[in-house]
């Protein structure tokens, strides 16, 4: 078994990925942090290849200097959004797994309503209509189901 993995996480605005992260106290790469460091706004959505572009460079050098795990805190509601991830993996020896946050629509708005950015309502609902289930067929290892 390799010594790294590569955690994604899969799910929509307000599933609980972050939280999630925040509760086991691990530095995840985050979409919306890169964003925020590039662009000085979290929200900003103009230059999203950037933004990812830069995720998987984070990913890669972590995985190459040898931390034994990175997390990848983003939606990553579609394969072939989560394809780098499990062909870099393969490119470093490491192991692909995912984080599946299967919260409903409903329940993301909720909690959607309670932040201080909000995703707009239309934008969420076009995001979990495009929302694909991860699947080990994918190339992940493992695909462990996080109930909210």
């Amino acid at each position: 078994m390799p010594a790294c993995r590569i955690i994604v996480a899969v799910g929509l605005p307000g599933s609980g990925k972050s939280s999630y992260f925040d509760r086991l106290r691990v530095n995840a790469i985050s979409s919306d942090e890169v964003r925020r460091m590039l662009l000085d706004d979290a929200g900003d959505q103009s230059v999203n290849a950037r933004v990812f572009q830069t995720v998987r460079h984070l990913a890669a050098q972590r995985l190459r200097i040898g931390r034994p795990e990175t997390y990848i805190d983003a939606t990553n509601l579609e394969r072939w959004e989560r394809q780098p991830y499990v062909r870099l993996a393969r490119a470093c020896g490491a192991r692909a797994e995912v984080l599946f946050f299967p919260a409903s629509v409903e329940v993301c708005l909720e909690r959607n309503r309670g932040r201080p950015r909000q995703v707009p309502e239309d934008a969420l609902r076009a995001m979990a209509a495009r929302l694909e289930p991860p699947t080990v067929d994918e190339g992940f290892a493992s695909v462990t189901v996080v109930e909210a």
